[in-house]
């Protein structure tokens, strides 16, 4: 590898992450989630900004150059999953898990049918513009949340409260159930372009990849609570976290087929589930965890800036695409708000939940994009149309999504209001007297 690429590759790490922490403190001023402060930072040093001036190390100057760095955001996304399966303790699941699992299959089929809806109906106006296979993955495709902004939000200001409570288990159920809907769509957008239905591809191996993905996220929960027993010391603990969940983000990135059916895994499904296991059978995995939160938190800051950086500003360019992503946009917040606040009535739950859930569902990133990546792949024009407005409706959702989620969760009572806090104070506080009033003059 050649020392100029990796003298320019540190240089944009950098960069990506001193822009995004310094905007996060522009951020805090007008009282917006971190989150958005790095997806801002992202497109500011994005290709289609900074990247402009084509000065190499200095942002991101072409998308390939952002995609180099897939391996940082598919790390980041192993250890969001990891830390998602962390809220699955079978004593809070006890509590929520009937509620949890009603609201996350239900509200991702009401949104996908009336984004179904919509689109079709656009479809028969337009017909030249969306065709019948591009609407169908499209209303698929709406049932996945992102839960990456989502816990970031939580995380940041420590939410806690039944909100909360049932929300990260309704997004990681939410993501599995979307998995299900769209191979089954995709498969009949494919065979309304081929002709021919494929069951295989669209009941076979979707129930496939759920079933794998749990048994290896389990699997490996065993092994790596087994290999922590060896271990006493923090840092070597920590060290081992780290090593399997990177290990389980690598197993779970491969596939292969056998007597002609696709076998392949969901890292998110692989991820949350090792992280439940673990939760759950070792004494020590909170204390664990809030080491491992700490350690990846640079790494988030870079995924959210990276995740920024890579959404596509010429969508906006295309009106008609402009004109099917706000359709697609109002038809998806209104699925996921009715949904959850329908589900929510059902299961009984608590007045806030039925409120403000649907809300705090509606950012959209990573999932979705790898579902537009197969819809690209296998569709020909008619995924690109589904990939360009996917990107439209990221770049919404994406900016707007975390304050939304941080106002809903301040409205329900999960979020408190604190003062200003600085964790130099804190450190100031814990010196001796004369020590602080150097520090305080």
């Amino acid at each position: 590898m050649p020392e100029e690429y990796i003298t320019q590759s540190l240089l944009s790490l950098s960069i990506a992450l001193f822009a995004g922490l310094m905007l996060s403190r522009l951020a805090k001023l007008l009282k917006l989630p971190a989150v958005t402060a790095y997806l801002v930072a992202g497109i500011l040093i994005g290709p289609f900004v900074l990247g402009q001036l084509n000065i190499p190390g200095i942002g991101f100057t072409t998308l390939e150059n952002v995609e180099s760095f897939k391996i940082l955001s598919e790390a980041a996304l192993g250890f969001i999953a990891f830390s998602i399966g962390n809220e699955f303790r079978l004593s809070q699941l006890k509590k929520i898990g009937k509620q949890a699992t009603i609201i996350g299959i239900l509200q991702a089929v009401i949104t996908t049918l009336l984004v179904d809806a919509a689109l079709i109906g656009f479809h028969f106006a337009f017909p030249d513009v969306l065709t019948l296979p591009a609407a169908l993955t499209l209303g698929a495709i709406a049932a996945a949340t992102a839960p990456a902004a989502t816990l970031m939000v939580v995380k940041q200001y420590k939410a806690k409260g039944p909100l909360t409570d049932i929300l990260l288990p309704v997004v990681a159920l939410d993501d599995a159930v979307g998995l299900m809907l769209f191979a089954a769509s995709f498969g009949v957008a494919k065979a309304i372009q081929s002709g021919s239905v494929s069951i295989i591809s669209m009941l076979v191996e979707p129930v496939l990849e759920i079933i794998l993905s749990l048994a290896l996220g389990a699997a490996m929960g065993f092994i790596f609570n087994y290999c922590e027993r060896f271990f006493h010391s923090r840092s070597k603990r920590l060290s081992m976290s780290i090593t399997f969940v990177l290990l389980t983000i690598a197993i779970s990135l491969m596939d292969f087929h056998v007597w002609g059916v696709h076998i392949g895994f969901s890292s998110l499904l692989v991820c949350m589930m090792l992280g439940t296991v673990f939760c759950n059978i070792c004494d020590f995995s909170e204390e664990l965890m809030d080491r491992v939160d700490r350690w990846t938190a640079p790494l988030f800051v870079i995924f959210f800036v990276i995740s920024g950086a890579e959404l596509n500003l010429t969508v906006f360019t295309d009106f008609m695409i402009v004109l099917i992503g706000i359709i697609y946009i109002l038809s998806r917040s209104a699925g996921k708000y009715s949904g959850a606040f329908l589900s929510a009535k059902l299961a009984k739950c608590d007045d806030n939940i039925v409120k403000y859930l649907g809300i705090t569902l509606l950012p959209q990133a990573g999932v979705a994009l790898g579902m537009s990546m197969i819809a690209k792949d296998g569709l020909g024009a008619d995924g690109e149309i589904i990939r360009s407005i996917t990107l439209f409706a990221i770049l919404v959702y994406e900016l707007v999504g975390p304050m939304l989620t941080k106002i809903s969760l301040v409205k329900a009572g999960d979020i408190k209001p604190e003062g200003k806090t600085s964790a130099r104070d804190e450190h100031i506080k814990t010196m001796p007297e004369h020590k602080q009033a150097k520090h305080l003059k």
